[in-house]
């Protein structure tokens, strides 16, 4: 028994220090564009201002709840922080098609990619979405948030709006 809850504890303890969390560096992956084209993850960027990267899926309400709570003030974001949106679509090769339909019906504005083999997803240690990461000007992964419930996106901003100014993020 005692063997059984030692095992337990290290598969947990392994578990929680290999997920990504706060100074971690954006992982290199590759990524598809909309249009079918390949991009890699460490070319993300946005010039010097912070980076929301959100995890989604288009059978996931939640996940779209949230993009649509985002799209509502996406461009007074832009405009007040500089903040740039990078949703990523988990969906595989099969259901890939319904993102660029997603995309168009909803009117998102930001910028959206399919991985479709899951590996940026492994690489930032997502077990399930919606999971979103505010990233820092020097590409760290300063705060993450899983699941949506709706207000979630204000404190995002808020957490925004402090990584601006230097002051400490809610977790």
């Amino acid at each position: 028994m005692k063997k059984i809850i030692l095992a337990l504890l290290l598969v947990t303890a392994f578990a929680f220090t290999s997920s990504r969390g706060d100074g971690d560096k954006i992982p290199t992956s590759i990524v598809k564009k909309l249009d079918g084209s390949k991009v890699n993850t460490n070319t993300f960027s946005n010039n010097g201002k912070p980076i929301i990267i959100s995890f989604w899926a288009t059978w996931c309400k939640p996940c779209k709840k949230e993009l649509d709570a985002i799209q509502e003030n996406y461009s007074e974001w832009t405009k007040e922080t500089g903040v740039k949106l990078i949703a990523i679509s988990i969906d595989d090769a099969r259901s890939a098609g319904k993102v660029v339909t997603d995309v168009k019906s909803k009117g998102w504005d930001f910028e959206v990619y399919i991985d479709e083999n899951s590996d940026f997803k492994r690489a930032m240690n997502v077990n399930n979405v919606p999971h979103t990461f505010l990233v820092d000007s020097a590409g760290k992964i300063v705060w993450s948030h899983n699941s949506y419930t709706e207000g979630d996106e204000e404190a995002l901003y808020e957490n925004v709006k402090k990584l601006i100014k230097g002051e400490p993020l809610k977790h």
